[in-house]
Formats: C-alpha cells, structure tokens, sequence
C-alpha cells in the first residue's frame, strides 16, 4: 500500500532526476520557448516539484497523514516550500544565463604578448615554439623570429600570422 510519504518522496525524486537531465542534456524538457527565459524553465519545475516532494514527504512523515486532511495539510506544507525554492532556482538560472564573460581571445590579441622561448627558434625560416599567457591561460605556439634566440628567452610577439604561429623578437 503506497503512503502519502511515498508519493511525495517519488513527487522529489522525479524532480532530482528532471533536474538531472537539465543539467546534463542542456534545454531537452523546456517548457514553452526555450529563448523565453521565462519563469517555467526545467530547473524552476524542478525545484518546484522536488521541494513539493521532499517538504511534503517530511510533512506526510511528521502528521503521519494517513487520512484525506493530514495528506491536504502535507500538500500544502510542500506548496509552501516549493513556492521560494521555485523563485531561488529562477533567479539563480536566470542569473547564470545573463551571467557576463569575458571575450573569447582572438587572433590579433596575441600581438604585445611577452612570452618565454620553450623550443630554439633558428633563425629565418624554421619554427621555434613559444609559450605565452593569453587570457589568463598558457598557450604554446610556434614561432619565426629573424635571428635565431635560445630556449629561455624572453620574446615579443610582433605578428599573428594564424592561430597557431607568431612572429617573434628577442627582449633585452
């Protein structure tokens, strides 16, 4: 025979693994437009619906709601729950959604970067490589430079011609 606490534990767990999904498989159960960004989002349903289960399963517990009245009041401590716990999980999604970054570092930002020689660039012709802190992040590139520089050297970025090269002088 299913209890009250039963349901509402399912009721919860239904929302874990609704939330689960979220989170793994992008907007996949959004409700209503997915550009919305509305109120009903999966992770508001979620919470919702897992703090309905999980408050009212407590509740059904705590009564022990056994008859219509005692399942009524559980029901309604879980809508009380699930109220707030709704609106935090919209603000919180919303805020992680408008949340700014910064700009994803780009070609032309390489240039003025100081770098340190991790491979000999021979002079001329040949690659060397180079590792430099773009972003924030190491990157290790290849390099031309006009004069040969040893490894450990300390070099200027003069030119980006790709993503993965850069032309290079040794600093003073």
């Amino acid at each position: 025979m299913l209890t009250a606490t039963v349901v509402f534990l399912v009721i919860g767990g239904v929302a874990v693994a609704v939330l689960a999904l979220a989170l793994l498989g992008g907007e996949l159960l959004h409700f209503g437009h997915p550009e919305a960004g509305g109120p009903v989002s999966t992770e508001v349903a979620a919470g919702f619906l897992g703090a309905f289960g999980f408050a009212g399963a407590a509740a059904a517990e705590l009564l022990g709601a056994r008859t219509p009245v005692g399942i009524v009041i559980a029901a309604a401590v879980g809508a009380s729950a699930a109220v707030p716990a709704a609106w935090i999980a919209w603000r919180l999604s919303r805020a992680a959604r408008n949340m700014r970054t910064d700009a994803t570092p780009q070609r032309r930002h390489l240039v003025g970067s100081i770098g340190v020689v991790v491979t000999p660039v021979p002079a001329g012709s040949g690659y060397g490589e180079v590792r430099i802190r773009l972003g924030g992040q190491p990157v290790k590139l290849n390099a031309r430079a006009d004069r040969a520089i040893p490894a450990g050297a300390e070099v200027f970025v003069i030119e980006a011609p790709s993503d993965t090269s850069v032309i290079v002088e040794e600093t003073p």
